[in-house]
């Protein structure tokens, strides 16, 4: 986050002088938080999500009363989406304004110890306010590409140097490092849910095999309908295709499930 605002600062003052990194600035903050305040609505809503109560059959709402309680945080709204991909996401401002997601894929697939990791996950995304990292992230990254986008239609720019060449690298290579540095805050976060929804159930096993089955699920049931820039918010990204590792939101899966099973030895955790 620091090297998102150096970055943004420094580009700033080269391509756009003050006023233009103000105002780059103010429009990638009202977009992203007007995002951020209405994510739930928003997102729920177009993946079709319906709310369920305490009577729902699936187990999903008591797993998430049961991990609420354990993790001390406010009992977020539950909702069930009807979408053979398996995937869970969370979303809202904060722990009183939260919501957890999951599909009807993951439901069919998952055990109850792997779902509690799962779902554990989720609730610690809720827990540190990983939408708030987010957003400010994506505010940084998107005012860095928005000076890019002035510079380059010249609506602002007088302090731009005599190095033709110098200044096209910048224009092009600042929003592209801008979005690395983005996705580098996501896959660190998502290593910290993984973390967290391990410590929270218990069961970092569990987790660990729930994750190499939804990584195999998605494989075979990509989600068709939904955004690709949401892929963030769920626990596997469930859209295929991509411009590859480097501008991925999740870490290799690889990679988290042998944390997750680095995490049993050294914690003494049961199995």
């Amino acid at each position: 986050m620091t090297l998102l605002t150096v970055f943004f600062v420094l580009l700033g003052g080269y391509i756009g002088g003050k006023q233009g990194a103000f105002i780059a600035l103010i429009i990638a903050a009202g977009m992203n938080f007007y995002s951020y305040w209405f994510s739930d609505k928003m997102v729920l809503k177009r993946y079709k999500a319906v709310e369920v109560g305490p009577d729902d059959k699936s187990e999903l709402y008591q797993v998430v009363s049961e991990l609420t309680a354990k993790a001390n945080l406010p009992m977020p709204k539950v909702y069930i989406v009807n979408n053979p991909t398996p995937n869970a996401f969370a979303t809202g401002r904060n722990p009183q304004h939260a919501a957890v997601a999951a599909t009807t894929g993951i439901l069919n697939i998952l055990n109850r110890d792997e779902l509690e990791g799962v779902l554990g996950h989720e609730l610690t995304h809720v827990k540190n306010r990983d939408m708030l990292t987010g957003t400010i992230a994506a505010t940084l990254a998107g005012a860095i590409t928005m000076l890019a986008q002035f510079s380059r239609f010249g609506s602002i720019g007088n302090n731009r140097r005599q190095n033709p060449l110098f200044s096209i690298l910048l224009i092009i290579g600042a929003p592209v490092a801008a979005m690395i540095v983005r996705m580098a805050i996501s896959r660190t976060r998502e290593f910290s849910a993984d973390a967290g929804g391990a410590q929270i159930s218990g069961k970092p096993l569990a987790l660990a095999s729930a994750l190499g089955k939804l990584h195999n699920g998605v494989q075979q049931y990509p989600m068709r309908n939904g955004n690709p820039s949401d892929s963030h918010l769920f626990i596997m990204n469930p859209f295929l295709g991509g411009l590859g590792k480097l501008f991925s939101t999740h870490p290799p899966v690889e990679e988290r499930i042998e944390r997750l099973k680095q995490m049993a030895i050294t914690h003494n955790f049961q199995t």
